[in-house]
């Protein structure tokens, strides 16, 4: 009986087609439809055609999954904005607002061009106040510029209470912006920039006049203040660009204030990167070696800010970039 089988099995090696018909069909990992096709076939023309079409349907599901990821990356534009280098390695910031065109709404213009004036004329004003004062000057700014962000919330606050809208991203970002500011502020106190009680009466009722009149600016039109928000950021990216040039060699010499250097090398950053909406979070870090570079920290914490106004009359709902982040890691999963 033994010496049957072995030529049994020695005919089954030799006979591939033999062996696959006699195979146990757990062990053919072909699929259904394949099995039903034989080589006649798929030789034939009915063969290539079905080949044909098989290519062709996995050609189009892969250009279908390729729109689908470039349509997930372009619909937020942090992607974009985080590969961009930030503005010391740019070469600058645009310091010079872009008004609406002649063929731009007429309100748009009147809007704009109401916030220019109004700006144009604060500025008149305090370079007669503090003409050789900077530290009293950015006192003052920094308590006027973190106002419109508390305004900001405010409205907000209250469209929520009455069920008008719900903006949890607005708020989130506006009140990181307004607590860079704050620091901002303490910074300018560690130099001695209150130290005059005049400068502190008028800085702060500045403030407490500035915020009625941005609550009420935002309420007529969200558009319009973010916009006049935007002017006053630049203005400050302005003065401290100009300061840096004046007295960067003398700056490089002094300390930095401890209350910066606990703001800008703290381990948790998660607001300071919540108030940066054009590049995602982690992608800045500053350093702080001495009070230039403190100034230059707060100067580009500036020019994100006017990043962020621009960005809140173009979007109708501001994103998050914590919340951007995280969609981004959704959709691609």
């Amino acid at each position: 009986m033994a010496a049957s089988a072995a030529p049994l099995r020695a005919a089954l090696a030799r006979s591939p087609a033999a062996a696959s018909a006699r195979a146990p069909t757990a062990f053919l990992p072909l699929p259904p439809r394949a099995r039903r096709l034989n080589p006649a076939v798929l030789a034939s023309g009915r063969g290539r055609r079905i080949r044909a079409e098989a290519t062709a349907r996995t050609r189009q599901e892969k250009e279908q999954q390729e729109a689908e990821v470039s349509a997930v990356e372009d619909s937020f534009a942090v992607r974009e904005a985080a590969a961009a280098p930030p503005p010391e390695e740019e070469g600058g910031f645009d310091e010079e607002l872009t008004l609406a065109g002649e063929d731009g709404d007429w309100v748009v213009r009147f809007e704009q061009s109401f916030n220019v004036f109004l700006t144009d004329t604060v500025i008149f004003i305090l370079d007669i106040l503090y003409r050789d004062r900077d530290y009293a000057r950015f006192f003052v700014l920094e308590t006027i510029a973190r106002v419109p962000y508390f305004a900001f919330i405010s409205v907000l606050h209250l469209y929520e209470t009455f069920g008008w809208s719900r903006r949890a991203d607005n708020i989130k970002v506006h009140f990181a912006e307004s607590m860079n500011e704050f620091h901002h502020l303490l910074i300018m106190e560690a130099l001695g920039g209150n130290s005059v009680w005049l400068d502190r009466f008028l800085a702060r009722f500045s403030a407490f006049f500035y915020y009625f009149v941005t609550v009420g600016m935002y309420m007529l039109s969200p558009r319009m203040a973010y916009h006049f928000s935007e002017c006053v950021e630049r203005h400050a990216y302005s003065t401290y660009d100009k300061f840096l040039k004046l007295n960067g060699e003398e700056l490089k010499k002094l300390p930095a204030p401890e209350v910066a250097v606990n703001y800008y090398m703290n381990e948790d950053l998660y607001m300071f990167d919540e108030f940066q909406t054009s590049r995602a979070p982690n992608s800045r870090r500053p350093k702080v070696d001495n009070l230039y570079d403190v100034f230059v920290n707060v100067r580009d914490d500036e020019a994100e800010h006017c990043k962020t106004m621009k960005a809140c009359q173009t979007h109708e709902t501001l994103r998050s970039p914590h919340a951007v982040q995280s969609s981004i890691e959704a959709d691609a999963e």
